[in-house]
């Protein structure tokens, strides 16, 4: 494949400020597509802003400031005339934790499909189904679609979160520590639905968990103070890190 047509998503000098404050600094990247990417690194060091940015999430907040480039499929998402809805239909997210509307799983589900202007009762039914069973979900709720959500077990919320992203068919899915909140079984669960899901998507996901990265994602980059030091293929960063603080947190030294 033409490496150029693999890329969704490319970083150039992507800087973020909240106010005085730089929270990212010159991060550059490229992000293949139908890929998993993990991110990793300490505590505040940038994670989590940055994958807010991707989708700009961050301009909610009053006095973010970005500077730089982020492009999706080469259409820089910063530009003044770049539609934000349309933006957030094609970059999907799943938080750190599971945050169903507490309404039924079947309203949760066409949400979005209605917020984008669906109303066919039968196809928003068809979405439910396609979404729940993507992420393998609809035999153990699909006799309970009209109950609330709320009443799901918390590696279930994580799930149907996840089929709420997807049932407006994004492109890209952004994962915020999305197992950080769950027990050993519903993390496992939840790696093995990335692995199958990338197969349709893109997902970036921001873990505490080296080990998770190892295991789900292709690309890895060890963000550490606001700068990207290291981004390259999980095995090599796992295996033979070109950069002494990659090393060192991998190793254990710091984190």
């Amino acid at each position: 494949m033409d490496k150029n047509n693999s890329i969704r998503l490319t970083v150039k000098n992507f800087n973020f400020y909240y106010g005085k404050f730089q929270a990212l600094k010159n991060i550059n990247m490229e992000v293949e597509k139908n890929k998993t990417t993990a991110l990793i690194g300490p505590s505040g060091c940038g994670k989590s802003t940055f994958l807010r940015s991707i989708n700009r999430m961050n301009d909610l907040i009053d006095t973010s400031i970005y500077e730089g480039t982020i492009a999706l499929d080469g259409k820089d998402i910063f530009d003044r005339k770049y539609d934000i809805v349309n933006l957030r239909k094609q970059i999907g997210m799943v938080f750190q934790r599971p945050n169903p509307f507490p309404k039924t799983i079947y309203e949760n589900i066409i949400y979005g499909p209605k917020l984008h202007g669906e109303t066919d009762k039968n196809k928003l039914m068809e979405i439910v189904e396609t979404s729940l069973k993507q992420v393998a979900l609809w035999d153990e709720v699909k006799d309970k679609l009209h109950k609330s959500a709320l009443g799901l077990s918390g590696g279930q919320q994580q799930r149907l979160c996840i089929a709420r992203a997807i049932a407006v068919k994004p492109e890209i899915l952004l994962m915020d520590e999305p197992t950080s909140a769950l027990d050993p079984i519903s993390t496992a669960k939840i790696e093995e639905l990335i692995r199958h899901l990338e197969k349709d998507y893109t997902i970036i996901i921001v873990t505490h968990n080296m080990q998770q990265a190892a295991r789900i994602s292709e690309y890895t980059g060890f963000f550490y103070q606001g700068v990207l030091e290291e981004f390259d293929k999980t095995d090599k960063i796992f295996t033979n890190p070109t950069n002494k603080k990659t090393e060192d947190y991998i190793t254990g030294k710091f984190g």
